[in-house]
């Protein structure tokens, strides 16, 4: 582990924070027992059927976290009473959103990488703050900044929400903080448990005086992927600021940490396509209980995973992407219009016109320009018509997420009302 931060055998060796190496660490103890030779990190672009083998189980059963923290969610998720069909309840709706999100189904089994156990750290620390558990929420949230260094777009919400919910103790009648009920034990507590949290991972290199060839691992300017430092960041810091203060609950932290991952991921720069899974899957806890933000989960969702297809490009996959997405898609659509079918459409004319000019543009993309001239002289038509195309879905989303939470009332108000 000394040399983690020097190895330089490719662009992408270790670029994650320590933990990540830990875990990678771990894994090859078992990795060892199917293909000894993918531990050699000289062995760039090796691959064989047995190192297929254990990334497929190994993702799978690091998923068991995730499946967990879904579990925990749904505990947390009250929504509305709307039949008698199990099919029907909110918790389970919410349970098969997140369970069989689509984007993270090619993401981490058909691509091959480990955000389903990341993602099930951001839900586990999220239901702990529902559960008003704010240790252990803060907890594993430090965790996983140790883990992906990506969960720094939505730090700000946490920040604000733990300031406002768990070191102010007492609110006026009206909702409104009551500055004299700051506790700073708890403000103590919460910083011990980021720094044994950050000490445990960087102390070693803290030690060996390599700290700052981590940071330039983490933060590589010349890769243009340094977000932490970026517009983004500070416009994410002034979507919690402006209104985590004013709305009390878990639902206000949730839309707020929604929005600080939907701009990040607007603003960012050199930003890739499934940082946008970092809003919609804490988006679709938002989905079940509230019209407004159903409509808006499913433009956001739509749209975002669509935005992915890309990232499958071989044709023994294009009918698999377009099958798990039309079957993820439809069953969003009927089971969110089910659950408010009592309120308005969830849809105006131009969104489903919109949505809709998906099927079109797929066609095109897949079935029609391979077999034009274009394809020689534009190769990237494609890849830019499905990008700017998905832009304006998921800039119309961010946009409609943005509005609704500076007109919708604070929660305190709300109930006193």
């Amino acid at each position: 582990m000394p040399s983690h931060p020097h190895l330089a055998t490719s662009e992408w060796t270790l670029d994650y924070p320590p933990f990540f190496a830990w875990f990678e660490y771990i894994l090859s103890h078992v990795a060892k027992y199917f293909d000894q030779e993918m531990l050699n990190v000289r062995n760039l672009n090796y691959s064989s059927s047995r190192t297929l083998l254990f990334q497929r189980f190994s993702v799978i059963f690091m998923d068991v976290l995730f499946v967990y923290a879904v579990h925990e969610c749904c505990k947390c998720i009250d929504g509305k009473k709307v039949g008698k069909e199990l099919t029907e309840k909110p918790k389970f709706i919410l349970s098969v959103l997140l369970m069989w999100n689509f984007g993270l189904l090619i993401v981490d089994h058909i691509h091959f990488q480990y955000n389903g156990f990341l993602f099930g750290l951001m839900l586990l620390s999220i239901a702990r703050l529902f559960q008003k558990r704010h240790m252990e929420g803060a907890f594993f949230f430090a965790v996983l900044l140790h883990f992906k260094h990506i969960y720094l777009y939505v730090a700000p919400a946490y920040g604000v929400y733990l300031l406002r919910s768990y070191c102010f103790t007492a609110n006026k009648p009206d909702g409104s903080v009551r500055w004299n009920s700051f506790s700073f034990v708890r403000v103590i507590s919460l910083g011990l448990v980021v720094f044994l949290v950050s000490a445990l991972s960087l102390g070693p290199f803290l030690a060996l005086n390599q700290l700052p060839q981590v940071f330039s691992r983490l933060f590589p300017f010349k890769r243009g992927l340094c977000h932490a430092y970026w517009a983004p960041n500070f416009w994410a810091l002034y979507n919690a600021l402006d209104k985590v203060l004013s709305v009390i609950g878990p639902r206000g932290f949730l839309r707020c940490l929604t929005l600080c991952a939907l701009s990040s991921f607007m603003f960012g720069w050199h930003v890739h396509e499934k940082a946008i899974l970092l809003a919609i899957l804490p988006m679709s806890l938002l989905s079940v209980q509230k019209a407004g933000d159903a409509s808006i989960f499913l433009i956001l969702t739509t749209t975002g995973h669509y935005s992915l297809f890309p990232l499958l490009f071989t044709a023994p996959e294009l009918p698999i992407k377009i099958l798990l997405m039309l079957l993820f898609t439809i069953y969003s659509i009927s089971s969110l219009k089910t659950l408010f079918r009592k309120e308005k459409p969830l849809f105006n004319w131009m969104e489903t016109f919109y949505l809709l000019g998906l099927g079109p543009l797929e066609v095109c993309c897949e079935f029609v320009f391979p077999f034009t001239s274009w394809k020689v002289k534009y190769p990237f038509l494609p890849l830019l018509l499905t990008s700017v195309y998905c832009a304006v879905g998921i800039t119309y989303a961010w946009f409609k997420l943005y509005v609704s939470v500076l007109i919708d009332p604070p929660v305190g108000k709300t109930k006193k009302q």
